[in-house]
């Protein structure tokens, strides 16, 4: 009978409820993601759209700045070899004749719409926002119109437009710099007209870039971008110089709340996702966000470099590349990006069978088992081929990078390796069907056959799992 409860306390966390006709993850709930990083090398400003034919459409700023490009593909991982088709060029001269940055791609009321920003050729500095439009089924193959530049009340350097509805109005959100105000941007949040390239009533000013995080180097808010979830509107921005200073911070507000007030949002107080040297991902920004195939799972698109160190200034830099992780949900709601994750296959966490509010984490180098872990990075594990071979997986730790889960006198620590012989076997598991439930996973030892990674008062350790309550213990979620 508690076997049969825990599977049912497992099916309802993994529930998926809607909010706005989108898939909602609940608390973190939702099976694993399984990607390798980077997604396209030379690809800045990511924007992927998952549309209703199946195909998600990727578009992101070239390091030419020259043209607008965009790739089609069933799958996430499909758009890292999925062919390029260039859907629109720079003007010779005059007005969209320079800096072609940050493409997003929408669909609007049966057309397709491309957001971008753009300069003069001779003025590359005057950035004004610009969409174009097709009625083709097939963006990489239909023609593009011109639609023009999206006025606002400013005539002032602007860019990274991007669009979402909500409670069935849809605004447009943007970053500008706004005269009177001592910054490079601020965002800008205002319902759109009749068409989706104009704007119409109110502008309301959401932040400004204040705080020492967002003012390195210049004094920057932009690349927003929406994520509607369990009650409310999570805005995410980039913040600072686009080096490794570079990083997001997040705006909320309640889904109840009137959008237009800028009462309604609240500034987190900290960047909610930067550069980690541990996992040498530097200066990560401009995200977009969209959901797994299997529409479970937000996954937030994103740019960063693998070093530090760049010669002159970071926009002639063409290194940024596009990456991808899963979004995770703290008990309360709220998301919780973590670190960039290493390049390579995305890590997972595990989920407590016996317990499916706690996950396997790191304390001290400790494997212990328990709920609302923080940081996030102490409970993401990176599956690898194992170190022992053999048709067996290891376990590496995402926050730091070498060191694995390994058993040592029947309990599991996180240990970098050493490379012997005995590390290498006390870190390698067969990966099985869960024990306690096929759909689930179980580790078994692999140089201590018939015992299993299983959860102990809290910690984890290594042990056999004869009877009932022994493979629940031994069984864990992927998520």
């Amino acid at each position: 009978m508690k076997t049969v409860l825990l599977r049912l306390a497992v099916l309802v966390l993994a529930t998926v409820t809607c909010v706005a006709g989108m898939p909602v993850p609940q608390a973190g709930a939702a099976p694993a993601v399984r990607y390798t990083n980077p997604i396209a090398e030379r690809r800045a400003d990511p924007h992927v759209f998952k549309h209703t034919d199946g195909f998600y459409y990727f578009t992101a700023t070239v390091p030419e700045y020259d043209r607008i490009v965009l790739r089609r593909a069933s799958t996430i991982q499909g758009l890292a070899s999925a062919a390029e088709t260039v859907i629109w060029r720079k003007h010779s001269s005059g007005e969209m004749a320079a800096h072609i940055w940050a493409p997003e791609i929408h669909f609007i009321n049966g057309k397709w719409y491309v957001y971008f920003a753009a300069g003069r050729s001779d003025d590359i500095w005057r950035i004004r926002m610009y969409v174009l439009e097709s009625s083709s089924a097939n963006p990489l193959t239909g023609s593009w119109t011109e639609r023009g530049r999206i006025t606002t009340p400013w005539d002032t350097f602007s860019l990274d437009a991007s669009t979402f509805v909500h409670n069935g109005v849809r605004y447009l959100t943007w970053a500008q710099q706004e005269p009177g105000i001592s910054t490079n941007s601020n965002l800008y949040l205002a319902r759109m007209g009749t068409s989706p390239w104009t704007i119409t009533g109110a502008v309301t000013r959401l932040t400004v870039p204040t705080l020492a995080w967002e003012t390195r180097g210049y004094k920057v808010a932009e690349g927003p971008s929406v994520l509607q979830r369990n009650g409310r509107i999570f805005l995410t921005y980039s913040a600072s110089a686009t080096d490794a200073n570079y990083c997001l911070g997040l705006l909320t507000a309640s889904a109840s709340a009137d959008l237009l007030n800028p009462a309604s949002w609240s500034k987190s107080p900290n960047p909610v996702f930067a550069t980690n040297e541990a996992t040498g991902q530097y200066g990560p920004g401009h995200n977009s966000f969209t959901v797994s195939e299997d529409g479970a799972s937000d996954v937030m698109v994103y740019h960063d470099r693998n070093y530090r160190d760049i010669s002159g200034d970071p926009l002639n830099d063409p290194n940024r590349r596009t990456r991808v992780q899963k979004v995770y949900y703290r008990a309360d709601g709220t998301p919780d990006f973590g670190i960039p994750v290493p390049d390579g296959a995305t890590p997972v966490r595990l989920r407590s069978y016996a317990a499916p509010d706690r996950f396997v984490r790191h304390w001290e180098y400790r494997a212990r088992v328990e709920a609302n872990v923080a940081p996030l990075a102490d409970s993401q594990f990176k599956l690898v081929t194992g170190l022992a071979g053999s048709g067996s997986v290891s376990l590496e730790s995402t926050n730091f990078p070498g060191y694995y889960l390994r058993h040592r006198n029947n309990e599991l620590w996180v240990e970098r390796g050493d490379g012997s012989a005995l590390f290498r076997n006390d870190a390698s598991f067969s990966q099985r069907a869960g024990l306690a439930a096929g759909s689930a996973v179980s580790f078994e030892s692999v140089n201590f056959p018939g015992r299993y990674l299983r959860t102990t008062s809290g910690l984890l350790t290594l042990q056999t799992a004869t009877d009932a309550q022994g493979r629940t213990d031994a069984t864990f979620v992927l998520e």
